[in-house]
């Protein structure tokens, strides 16, 4: 059977059709692959685990959850061991330096009991979201960021990508051909209302991704931010005005509705493969076209 490929179709279209006949054909992991997946329990993390899974790799999930929300990472864990997948979970604050060794002690103790092909890291995914959202100056003091908060944000939501990458690069986790993908927003580059330390967090993200792009490159290593369209996500819904977001994105969307997960999902496991080897240092729009679109008269019928 001919498959027929026009020229006509928009990139995005493109990587999408791509991407699901890649991941629903072939296992795209060498054998004893896995991903290191920071913020795995739901939204990009979760869904992309879950794909990566699909195309077999094993997953290392960090993520930092109490009893109420177990039962999403139990059930994106659950969802992982589905596809014969390993999925080796470690709740902690991946924030936190002692936690993040216990983690890479973990991962050394899993790598002495496999068998075969040696194993190792291919992936390393962060999607942090846990920031402070605070205006920077507001006439009551207690409306504004925090040194403490400013800090905080840029320690969760930047600068553990780069303890991250140091110790699982010291620990010869990483092989020839690896990839690390950073889940970066449009507030990088935006203002929005109460994001000023998020979106400065991003902006270092960017900056970070660029820099271990060109020091890891020696060691056949990628490293790319990812910039997703709105998503309804919990991360999405914490944010002051969220609904209007949604809105305005699903006006602006050529295709008039919000990215998912599974959309961003599809594309971080599409670029796992090798042919994407030549794809570095670069943001990465995963949104469909939204974020090429300022202006739209289009409203939603009804």
């Amino acid at each position: 059977m001919r498959t027929k490929i026009f020229v006509g179709l928009q990139t995005h279209n493109l990587f999408t059709i791509l991407g699901n006949v890649l991941v629903a054909t072939l296992k795209i992991a060498p054998p004893n692959s896995y991903a290191l997946i920071l913020g795995v329990s739901s939204g990009f993390g979760g869904h992309t685990a879950i794909e990566l899974a699909k195309a077999g790799y094993n997953i290392f999930g960090v993520h930092l959850d109490r009893a109420v929300t177990m039962p999403i990472a139990e059930a994106t864990k659950a969802d992982i061991e589905k596809t014969g997948a390993k999925a080796i979970f470690f709740n902690v604050n991946a924030a936190d330096e002692e936690r993040r060794k216990e983690v890479i002690a973990g991962i050394k103790q899993e790598f002495a009991s496999v068998q075969g092909e040696a194993p190792s890291i291919k992936v390393l995914m962060h999607s942090l979201a846990f920031g402070s959202l605070k205006m920077l100056i507001a006439e009551n003091p207690a409306d504004m960021l925090t040194q403490k908060q400013i800090e905080m944000t840029q320690d969760v939501m930047a600068n553990s990508l780069v303890y991250w990458t140091q110790d699982v690069f010291q620990a010869k986790f990483f092989s020839r051909g690896a990839r690390i993908f950073a889940m970066t927003s449009g507030g990088g580059s935006r203002v929005l209302p109460m994001y000023g330390g998020v979106s400065a967090a991003k902006s270092s993200l960017e900056s970070y991704i660029r820099q271990l792009a060109l020091e890891l490159a020696p060691w056949g290593i990628t490293a790319n931010s990812v910039l997703a369209g709105v998503t309804d996500t919990a991360a999405l819904r914490k944010i002051p005005g969220s609904d209007v977001l949604m809105d305005n994105a699903t006006m602006r969307n050529p295709s008039h509705r919000l990215t998912t997960p599974d959309d961003v999902a599809r594309l971080i496991t599409l670029l796992t493969h090798e042919h994407a080897n030549w794809l570095n240092g670069d943001v990465i729009r995963a949104d469909g076209g939204e974020n090429s679109v300022d202006v739209t008269w289009w409203k939603k019928e009804g």
